[in-house]
């Protein structure tokens, strides 16, 4: 293993979105490890900026704006790289695909500056992590490629969002209950970065394992979403009405939502942030997929801890940029409630 560059101003350059976000806490941790003295600022986008607000490995976010990418337009390339050089770093780490973030830390003066190389569009990086585009890895495993390149020790880096003693106070009282809830997340798919409603299991489906699952854990259920979640929410409160659940749409922050997740029995949801989010902060999870590789977007937690709930089926190479397969559909392709349940038990007491 090289040995890794000095550094004692280091920019993580990870601006959306929710999900991917929290797939770059592990190499936020190879960081921090490597430099424990270092002050690190991660420059992040407003969408996603809640998610790791007041993370304890971090010192400072850099606030780049609503986009997915701020450096797409040129305006906005040096807009991002005026707001970098300000603060003068002397390592640039950038966990992305796209060029325009490697030459926004090029033109900021980073004299240090490691990222991903796939396909060739590396070429602004002093420390280039070689990928290949078609070859089938996790997204987070890739972002741990950059720490790789730049000499730094990866074991046992998982995706984490650490949750404290008094974020878990600040939960309204029926969410402190400890373990006691089951919480369905209906919504996802959607992100300033991409939209994929398809990766969002049929209600019926997200019913049939909630109901196994409180069953299971003489818990109470919860029912998490966004505000356009509001008509899915509806019908899977009545489907489960029996079994008095927890309206949740729309009224916690991503902080609390953190905190909720460290204190479930259980998370079932989608492919999406919010679920990868929870899955971080330490809630036992399955994630239902589709349209969407678990391979590539699986919760990357220590694997007691979730379970990616799949029925196998060939997809895009690309991944989720390609949008679902034509002809796919839940009814024909999807996973099962029978085989979610016989998946999550894995994981469950």
């Amino acid at each position: 293993m090289s040995v890794p560059p000095p550094a004692s101003r280091i920019l993580l350059l990870k601006t959306c979105c929710i999900g991917d976000v929290v797939l770059a806490t592990p190499l936020l941790t190879a960081i921090r490890r490597a430099y424990p003295r270092a002050h690190i600022t991660w420059a992040v986008g407003d969408h996603s900026a809640a998610a790791i607000s007041g993370h304890p490995l971090l010192d400072d976010l850099l606030p780049t704006g609503r986009k997915a990418n701020p450096a797409k337009t040129p305006a906005g390339l040096f807009r991002l790289a005026r707001q970098i050089q300000r603060r003068r770093y002397d390592l640039a780490v950038v966990p992305e695909r796209s060029p325009l973030p490697g030459l926004a830390v090029r033109l900021a003066g980073i004299s240090v500056r490691a990222g991903l190389d796939s396909a060739g569009r590396g070429r602004f990086y002093t420390v280039k992590a070689p990928i290949d585009p078609g070859e089938v890895r996790h997204e987070a495993d890739i972002y741990l490629d950059v720490a790789r390149a730049l000499g730094l020790d990866v074991a046992d880096c998982w995706a984490n969002i650490p949750i404290s003693d008094d974020q878990i106070a600040a939960l309204p009282r029926p969410l402190r209950a400890g373990n006691g809830l089951v919480v369905v997340h209906v919504g996802g798919g959607q992100n300033p970065g991409m939209r994929m409603v398809e990766k969002r299991p049929p209600v019926e489906l997200l019913a049939n394992v909630a109901a196994r699952a409180v069953a299971h854990l003489h818990a109470r259920v919860a029912i998490l979403g966004g505000p356009g979640d509001r008509s899915r929410a509806d019908e899977l409160h009545e489907i489960l009405s029996s079994l008095n659940p927890l309206s949740l749409v729309n009224i916690l922050d991503f902080q609390q939502i953190s905190a909720l997740g460290k204190t479930s029995a259980l998370v079932i949801g989608p492919d999406t942030g919010l679920v990868h989010l929870m899955a971080a902060a330490g809630a036992p999870t399955v994630m239902i997929f589709g349209p969407s590789d678990p391979r590539r977007y699986g919760p990357f937690v220590p694997p007691d801890r979730a379970i990616a709930a799949w029925r196998p089926y060939p997809l895009p190479v690309a991944g989720v940029v390609s949008g679902p397969p034509a002809g796919w559909s839940w009814e024909k392709d999807g996973i099962t409630a029978g085989e979610i349940w016989e998946a999550a038990k894995k994981i469950l007491p």
